[in-house]
């Protein structure tokens, strides 16, 4: 039965409240509009150029280190656990009450996270610009508590999501926001649905609309609802989602609210993926057989914890052959990806079209807050009815508002500058400078040469700590991330570049990491390593 009726998996009519994607036909099984962008298919060694990523595997003696490390910590943490009682708010009085954390994760959070909670949720009292200044402060009492200290330290800032430099106090964005507070108010006290929307907002979402090179869009108050609040609305029981096994959080809280099927693929990995579909369009729903009312791919243009990004060229052409929806979330690639800042679409030159449903994120490349969703009108016009955040979440305040407007503008050269095109290819500079610079130190770097995500591998738990404090120290500040946000064995450090990065604080940078890969041990790369110098600029980077 399932055999007989693939052909219609994705393309059948609903009459209820999913139905709002075009339908599939034409040529191939796919609308008129539709059309394959020659120039990538002329082009398959470009494309591969475009698509290369490093995953270097673990040296032997490294991963049985860490396990030892890792069990020694759990040893002594239950030692810790039977000798000494935490300092930490106790529940009374819960008969009949399940447990607000589980054991492990109670153990877990004392014992082990405590000893290096020092290098996490340090506070900030500055715009988070190519530099930041935190405010100190100390523990007596080994990670249970923090005081602050009264001062200050200014740092040099890998750690924030400011790809393009905007996150600033002064310029253009941040006297548009003023202005915006003066008119409208810091918020709208309202939901979309009601008294929320102002001319600012449609002006933003045609704005984006046309950024994007699609029909309309949406926007939303917040970057994560925007993802577990409109993933359900498009989604319902006798749905099929594949997603890639590195997806952010959001959009997997939204496919368990969603009650729709999940089977996840291997990461970035078109040949599981293919199976995958294969699968679903041969065999259909389990026990009945039925095909799949919807067949959806997730995925996100540059993931956050690996640096990688999407193979968008043959995720859609595997969405084609099989007749499914591409969900793409650009929170990370969106402005930071492509000669126009326009994400992976544009970083692959592919055609917006090809994309069903495009989100992203403002809170990143634009220096503010919310996201949006993108696509055919018939999408967005389901989304404004059905959508709960725009039902339930207050709107996007003002300022924030004005800020991602006079961003986009300027990414866009409608301000009449060329400020737009100067920061994304100074990124895209330092983001090739500060990888090949990292590589050729021996450090282990994760993800695609041009992502300004950089993972660099620590793998030992107490190493993540030891190098998050040691930089500190040198007034630099990264971020530390560790099992359960990554597997046990890849614990890691991630920078974040920005093009507000000069060539010297990245040169300063680079010296501190390699003053610490040195003392702790980090060079764990076995690859050959280039001896010629990287120069900052050229087009290889290598002279």
């Amino acid at each position: 039965m399932a055999l007989n009726g693939a052909a219609g998996v994705v393309n059948r009519k609903h009459n209820g409240r999913n139905d709002f994607l075009p339908t599939k036909n034409g040529k191939n099984g796919h609308t008129t509009e539709e059309c394959t962008n020659n120039k990538q298919e002329s082009a398959p060694n470009h494309i591969d150029r475009l698509s290369r990523e490093s995953f270097e595997e673990v040296p032997l003696y490294t991963a049985v280190m860490t396990y030892i490390g890792f069990y020694m910590l759990i040893f002594l943490g239950y030692i810790n656990e039977l000798f000494f009682t935490p300092k930490v708010a106790q529940e009374y009085n819960r008969e009949g009450y399940l447990p607000l954390y589980d054991n492990f994760e109670k153990f877990y959070l004392r014992y082990v996270f405590r000893r290096v909670r020092d290098c996490w949720n340090i506070p900030i009292c500055s715009v988070p610009g190519a530099e930041v200044v935190i405010k100190d402060r100390v523990t007596h009492d080994y990670g249970w508590s923090f005081e602050f200290t009264g001062t200050e330290t200014k740092c040099l800032n890998l750690a924030s999501y400011n790809y393009l430099g905007f996150a600033e106090s002064e310029g253009p964005c941040a006297e548009s926001a003023k202005l915006a507070i003066q008119k409208y108010g810091i918020a709208h006290c309202s939901s979309r649905h009601e008294l929320g929307t102002s001319e600012q907002h449609i002006e933003l979402e045609r704005l984006t609309a046309r950024f994007l090179g699609v029909e309309d869009a949406m926007v939303f108050g917040m970057g994560f609802a925007t993802n577990s609040l409109n993933i359900p609305a498009l989604l319902s029981p006798g749905c099929l989602v594949l997603s890639d096994e590195k997806n952010h959080a959001s959009l997997i809280l939204g496919l368990r609210l969603s009650g729709a099927t999940i089977k996840v693929f291997k990461h970035n990995n078109m040949a599981s993926l293919e199976r995958h579909l294969r699968d679903a369009v041969i065999f259909g729903q389990p026990r009945t057989r039925r095909p799949w009312k919807k067949i959806f791919i997730m995925v996100e243009g540059i993931f956050s914890m690996e640096g990688s990004i999407v193979h968008l060229p043959e995720l859609i052409t595997l969405k084609k052959k099989y007749k499914a929806y591409l969900y793409l979330d650009e929170a990370h690639s969106i402005g930071a990806m492509g000669n126009r800042g326009r994400g992976v679409v544009d970083y692959f030159s592919c055609d917006p079209r090809d994309v069903d449903i495009m989100m992203g994120t403002f809170t990143k490349s634009f220096g503010s807050a919310g996201g949006y969703i993108a696509g055919s009108k018939r999408l967005i016009d389901f989304l404004r009815v059905h959508s709960h955040a725009a039902c339930y979440a207050s709107s996007m305040s003002p300022p924030v508002a004005q800020q991602i407007i006079t961003s986009m503008r300027i990414i866009m050269g409608e301000d009449g500058s060329s400020d737009g095109v100067r920061r994304i290819a100074q990124l895209a500079r330092n983001t090739r400078y500060v990888r090949r610079r990292l590589n050729q130190m021996g450090l282990i770097v994760y993800g695609n040469d041009n992502s300004p995500v950089v993972p660099v591998l620590v793998y030992m738990f107490s190493k993540i700590g030891a190098v998050v404090r040691t930089v500190k120290k040198k007034k630099l500040a990264i971020v530390g991330v560790g099992f359960p946000a990554t597997p046990l064995m890849e614990g890691r450090i991630r920078i974040c570049l920005s093009a507000a990065h000069t060539k010297e604080q990245l040169d300063k940078a680079l010296l501190f990491l390699e003053e610490v890969a040195d003392s702790l041990g980090l060079r764990y790369s076995q690859r050959p390593r280039s001896p010629l110098p990287i120069i900052y600029g050229s087009e290889d980077e290598i002279e």
